[in-house]
């Protein structure tokens, strides 16, 4: 038994080292004003409306994320600030 669960355990590490580590990347960034204390940042949107939405009523502006690439393969591309 001992060295059933011993097997287990190091199949189970072995598969998570053998992973790549997936961060999510979106392409728009909340910047926030934080009142004069230093603001804060959060590049976790996928449409500048989710990101303007957000930011809206506490203050802050959203711009596109230069951290962010896109998956491979066809997808659309962003045509900036849109209203």
């Amino acid at each position: 038994m001992r060295t059933a669960l011993c097997l287990l355990g190091a199949l189970t590490v072995m598969t998570a080292i053998g992973r790549p580590a997936h961060a999510q990347n979106y392409p728009w960034c909340a910047y926030y004003s934080g009142r004069g204390l230093g603001g804060a940042t959060n590049c976790g949107f996928t449409t500048f409306q989710q990101c303007l939405a957000t930011v809206s009523g506490i203050g802050g502006f959203c711009e596109p994320n230069t951290q962010y690439r896109p998956p491979p393969g066809p997808h659309r591309r962003y045509r900036g600030y849109q209203n």
